[in-house]
């Protein structure tokens, strides 16, 4: 079976990067209020160094690692008959939504997004949404429109 051939803007990393390190930024907090409040009632000092080692740990993978496999697998394609999503790199899935069950389409952009002239396109069908992330502006806004028209089209056939 043929995988998915479209892929993200590299954009997406930085987008994602940023949203990470603003995670980061409040693990961090919570981790030092944490290790205070051990010192200040003499808690066992293993607690605090595996709480800061783990805070490392994970400062590099929410930072760098996850991001980059993220967007190497992330990938979609829209076909008359369906759009098919990939994503994930320890459990891949990969998603078929036929055009017939398309009820709607959006397209958001928050704050981070807009500043790298990125959106994200939500595809609603009665029992979910499935969401393309991070596409330039103007991939964007095209593939929502091609995706509603192939959606009305695939209405009239049934």
């Amino acid at each position: 079976m043929v995988e998915p051939q479209n892929r993200l803007s590299e954009k997406a990393l930085k987008v994602w990067r940023i949203s990470a390190v603003i995670k980061v930024v409040i693990e961090w907090s919570i981790t030092a209020v944490i290790v205070l409040l051990l010192n200040i009632f003499d808690g066992p000092f293993w607690i605090s160094l595996t709480l800061i080692i783990l805070g490392v740990i994970f400062t590099f993978l929410h930072i760098f690692l996850f991001p980059t496999l993220r967007w190497k697998w992330w990938r979609y394609e829209v076909r008359e008959e369906e759009i098919e999503l990939q994503e994930g790199f320890f459990i891949r899935s990969r998603t078929l939504i036929p055009m017939v069950r398309v009820q709607h389409v959006d397209t958001v952009q928050g704050p981070i997004l807009r500043k790298y002239k990125l959106a994200s396109v939500i595809v609603h069908t009665a029992a979910t949404a499935h969401q393309i992330p991070a596409l330039e502006e103007t991939e964007a806004e095209q593939l929502r429109f091609n995706i509603s028209k192939l959606a009305r089209v695939a209405e009239d056939d049934v």
